[in-house]
């Protein structure tokens, strides 16, 4: 019988590997890892707890708050202040920063507490991500620009899926681990501990309701993309869920591209730089795959505001970089 591993117990063997640690990013990881065994039990029993439909109140991005989004921020806020490790909070649902353990703790977390929160209502996946950034200097006091840091300067990502079974996966730039919530022993147990996107994949996922909002290099690429030809595996499948965790991980395991572009609706895209493109873009890179606004790599881009929004194409390296290829092709096109 295979020998089951919890996250715990994986968190504290990696840690082991490295004699300096101090086991605070463990402690952390551990804490968000609760905090989710307590959203997906909310999740799961949603609909008879009275705890579906909106509240009479927006977050920053003039977004109805639905209840489980309240919820799940309360959690993970709770469980972050558990310890003095962090000392700062930026959340989707909370416009300014959120300030814990006195501000001693020397990580700075973003989170969406609940992606694709639309779907809550119908049963269809939803999720959580975060992002974990070092505070820069421990003896300044905290301020907004502490946290305005690249992609590249995350030292862990992960998001949790609340679907047909409970998954979290995370990387610290050591590769990508995904647990799976048995929920028997109320545990998450190690499923893959070395993932790897492929290479390239006949999926892409966008929006399309939004076509006629894009630009021509991306219309271009679709119209590729449902072209009939056998050597490249082509045409397409088309799947959009329409909550980011849920159809990046399935482009992390089954390769392909997910798209969310910049458009004369949305010119600088709809998606949160901080605490939905970095911390996703880390995992796909860890996992051997690519993410780009269509022209910089995400991780690159340096932020100017806590809720930020770029576009975002990620997913399998090939399938990126042929995206890549008709903007620039359609950049270069004159106009006229």
């Amino acid at each position: 019988m295979k020998e089951l591993t919890t996250l715990e117990e994986y968190i504290i063997r990696a840690q082991n590997k490295f004699p300096g640690a101090t086991g605070e990013l463990s402690q952390l990881l551990r804490d968000i890892g609760l905090a989710a065994k307590i959203i997906s039990r909310e999740v799961n029993k949603a609909g008879i707890t009275n705890i579906l439909g909106y509240e009479k109140s927006e977050n920053v991005h003039g977004e109805s708050q639905k209840k489980l989004d309240l919820f799940a921020n309360e959690q993970l806020i709770s469980a972050l202040s558990r310890s003095n490790i962090t000392c700062m909070v930026i959340s989707e649902e909370n416009e300014g920063i959120v300030r814990l353990s006195g501000e001693s703790g020397k990580y700075i977390v973003y989170m969406d507490p609940l992606d694709g929160s639309s779907n809550i209502d119908v049963s269809v996946s939803i999720g959580s991500i975060f992002s974990i950034y070092m505070r820069p200097d421990g003896d300044k006091a905290l301020t907004e620009e502490d946290a305005l840091q690249t992609g590249e300067k995350q030292v862990a990502a992960g998001y949790v899926l609340y679907g047909s079974s409970t998954v979290m996966g995370y990387t610290t730039g050591l590769g990508v681990r995904l647990f799976t919530l048995d929920p028997s022993i109320g545990e998450f147990i190690l499923s893959s501990e070395d993932v790897k996107i492929p290479e390239y994949g006949n999926i892409y996922s966008a929006d399309e309701g939004s076509y006629n909002f894009w630009e021509l290099g991306l219309k271009k690429y679709v119209k590729h993309c449902q072209v009939i030809d056998p050597k490249t595996d082509r045409p397409f499948k088309a799947r959009y869920i329409g909550c980011m965790a849920a159809d990046v991980h399935r482009t992390l395991l089954q390769g392909g591209i997910f798209m969310y572009p910049d458009s004369s609706k949305y010119p600088n895209g709809k998606l949160r730089l901080m605490y939905e493109c970095n911390p996703l873009s880390f995992i796909i890179e860890q996992a051997g795959g690519l993410a780009t606004d269509g022209k910089k790599r995400i991780m690159e881009i340096k932020p100017s505001s806590l809720h930020e929004c770029t576009p975002i194409y990620i997913g399998s390296r090939k399938n990126v970089e042929k995206l890549k290829e008709f903007i620039s092709e359609s950049d270069e096109t004159p106009a006229g």
